[in-house]
């Protein structure tokens, strides 16, 4: 799976605000449809106060936090799938993405067009996972028709493997025809490696971004209810999808904002005491299915990715190639351990430092020293 995150939605939605706001570099932008046919790329830093206390107590001359990629995707309309509004091109830029973070439209303003002339959360929602899955039917089709070719003309052990996978197609098929995305189908590990070679976009990960306005985040901040919030939260519990709240605009606005006192305030004024871009991050992080481990020390902190599942030797590999190859051996302690006793001498004293091999499964939070030799 690609690790980054693509923002997509409909057009005028917020999607290039946000991303604006993510990557704190402004994004082209425009009050009518596909302002943005390439799609912008930004790496964007992930918020761990882990890091932050970490550095306060190894006072490190540098402190480096983890990335992710995020991607924003010029706005879907309905028949994209068929072409309408370069709808081929944004798809398959959709296609190249590990998730997807789904802008939804939650604020009234009729300076603002919306392409049905009306804010419906959940009909937007319904128009993209149909073109999505639309486009996935095209997929499905093809693959059917290739699998259905090996069936006439090939020997038996690929034509074996060839009803393996019409068997799966035709599992994934009567959801996509009925709209629903292809992740709602409960497929075995076996099964999804299968069709892995369709990329199926609609069986992507998924997080939903409700886009409010800053009159609307001061009421959810005061305990009101949102009806639009609310719609988009409930289609995303129903998927068992996270669903996050964003005042794109104010959060864009914010970014630009260098004083922490004066950002603190400008956060306090609708209720805030935390940038919103930090949920959706985190979101996209775990979505993608990453971890995070630290190295420490008096020239650097530093927060490094991995995938969930990654043992020592690959852990060591996110440094440097030579490290996963000569691997011997992990120091290893946590951050709740350092926070606790404040010093590495301490945590050995506790006996809390430990000694991990290769089969040592690193979790996130971890703080490793790795020794080994070429």
């Amino acid at each position: 799976m690609a690790l980054n995150c693509g923002i997509v939605g409909l057009p005028n939605v917020g999607k290039t605000a946000i991303f604006s706001a993510l990557s704190s570099a402004p994004a082209e932008s425009a009050n009518y449809q596909f302002s943005t046919k390439n799609p912008n790329i930004g790496i964007i830093n992930v918020p761990d106060d882990r890091l932050e206390k970490l550095s306060a107590i190894f006072k490190p001359k540098r402190t480096i936090p983890a990335t992710v990629e995020f991607v924003d995707i010029a706005g879907l309309v309905k028949g994209a799938s068929k072409g309408e509004g370069l709808g081929n091109q944004f798809l398959a830029h959709i296609r190249e993405m590990g998730v997807i973070a789904h802008v939804v439209r939650c604020f009234d303003d009729p300076d603002v067009l919306h392409v049905s002339d009306k804010i419906d959360p959940a009909a937007d929602i319904e128009t993209i996972n149909i073109e999505l899955a639309l486009a996935d039917l095209d997929t499905l089709a093809k693959r059917r028709e290739r699998a259905q070719r090996v069936l006439r003309v090939q020997g038996k052990p690929e034509q074996k493997a060839s009803e393996a996978v019409l068997a799966v197609l035709d599992k994934i098929s009567p959801a996509l025809e009925n709209g629903l995305p292809v992740r709602s189908v409960p497929l075995e590990p076996e099964e999804k490696a299968l069709v892995y070679d369709c990329h199926f976009i609609s069986a992507k990960p998924q997080l939903y971004v409700c886009n409010v306005d800053e009159e609307g985040m001061k009421a959810l901040s005061g305990g009101k209810e949102n009806a639009y919030v609310s719609a988009v939260q409930k289609i995303a519990a129903a998927e068992n999808a996270p669903a996050v709240v964003i005042c794109g605009k104010f959060e864009s606005e914010l970014i630009a904002i260098e004083d922490p006192e004066e950002k603190l305030a400008f956060l306090q004024e609708i209720g805030l005491t935390e940038p919103g871009l930090s949920p959706l991050i985190h979101a996209a992080y775990g979505l993608l299915g990453l971890r995070t481990f630290f190295t420490t020390g008096e020239d650097e902190c530093r927060a490094w990715t991995i995938s969930a599942g990654d043992t020592a030797p690959k852990a060591a590999r996110a440094i440097h190639t030579d490290f996963e190859k000569g691997f011997i051996k992990a120091e290893v302690y946590t951050c709740a351990d350092i926070f606790q006793y404040g010093t590495e001498a301490k945590i050995k004293e506790a006996g809390k430092y430990r000694i991990e091999g290769k089969e040592y499964v690193v979790q996130d939070g971890d703080c490793l020293f790795f020794k080994f030799n070429l």
